[in-house]
């Protein structure tokens, strides 16, 4: 159980949510484009090697051929994404966390914390599943080398004129399946580290960086640990051409255990871990700065 010393107020978590995540994009940025690259290769032709053997070979390539900028590709969506999507994701757990408090000095329950995180996990994905979309459609492009989308706005404004409103939020199910429960695990582990890290007699206020960056980063893997297998089946849903899979993901799945075994479902399993620490461990930390920087400022709000 946690010490609440300040009432929670879902608008400064909002703020300082917006914050963490633009934290989290400069943080993971690079690791997301190879995590894309290496779930959408091609399969090879008998004979025929991958064209990443792996994350660090895919890290090698992408660097000798684009350079650094080659890892930033595409990192103007998610900024200008997730921005908003973290704002909306800390207020969605702000809300879910005061939604359960009978009065301001309430301790939840770490089931209580996951119903919260879930909560957020609704409010995020109606901007999150049309933003995955095209960066999933924008990522795949860079490597394909052909060129259909001159840029985000672009990819918008083609997939509506093709198929409406629906060909924007295709996958949203799936974004659903990935996000709510992953987003439950996320804060109420955070939370629970927290509470393990913080020494008796005092409050979370007073936890060093290095643990809040702990806390985050395993956050961040817990997240991810059950979110890849839906990410895995939005990742192909989403860039597969119209009508490859009419029944949606069950379709999706079929097709990647018939093929590749119930292994391929932990594609990017590496790229995904190794970019959930460090980016979630700064999205934490700019948000509990942030937040500090808030209550500093206006302590009633």
């Amino acid at each position: 159980m946690s010490k609440q010393p300040q009432p929670i107020s879902p608008l400064k978590n909002f703020f300082a949510g917006g914050f963490g995540g633009v934290c989290l994009v400069f943080a993971g940025h690079p690791l997301d484009t190879i995590k894309v690259r290496l779930q959408t290769q091609p399969k090879p032709k008998p004979g025929e090697r991958l064209v990443y053997a792996g994350t660090i070979d895919c890290f090698k390539q992408t660097l000798a051929k684009e350079g650094v900028k080659g890892l930033y590709k595409g990192m103007a969506a998610p900024i200008i994404g997730v921005t908003p999507m973290f704002a909306v994701c800390f207020f969605g757990f702000g809300l879910g966390k005061k939604l359960q408090q009978k009065s301001p000095n309430d301790i939840l329950t770490y089931p209580q914390l996951f119903a919260a995180g879930m909560l957020s996990g609704v409010f995020t994905t109606a901007i999150m599943a049309p933003g995955e979309r095209i960066k999933c459609l924008l990522q795949i492009q860079a490597a394909s080398g052909e060129v259909k989308y001159a840029g985000p706005m672009d990819c918008v404004r083609q997939l509506y004129r093709q198929s409406g409103i629906r060909g924007i939020y295709k996958g949203t199910a799936l974004t659903l399946m990935r996000d709510v429960p992953a987003s439950g695990m996320y804060f109420m582990s955070y939370e629970w580290l927290k509470n393990l890290l913080t020494p008796a007699g005092k409050s979370h206020n007073d936890l060093s960086i290095p643990s809040v960056l702990f806390a985050g980063g395993m956050a961040g893997i817990f997240n991810w640990a059950v979110a890849i297998p839906p990410d895995v089946l939005k990742s192909r849903f989403q860039t597969a051409p119209d009508g490859k899979y009419p029944n949606g993901f069950r379709d999706v799945l079929r097709e990647l255990i018939r093929e590749e075994g119930v292994l391929s479902l932990y594609k990017g399993f590496n790229a995904v871990m190794l970019r959930a620490f460090p980016a979630n461990a700064a999205c934490f930390l700019g948000f509990e700065l942030a937040m500090k920087f808030l209550n500093w400022l206006a302590p009633n709000l």
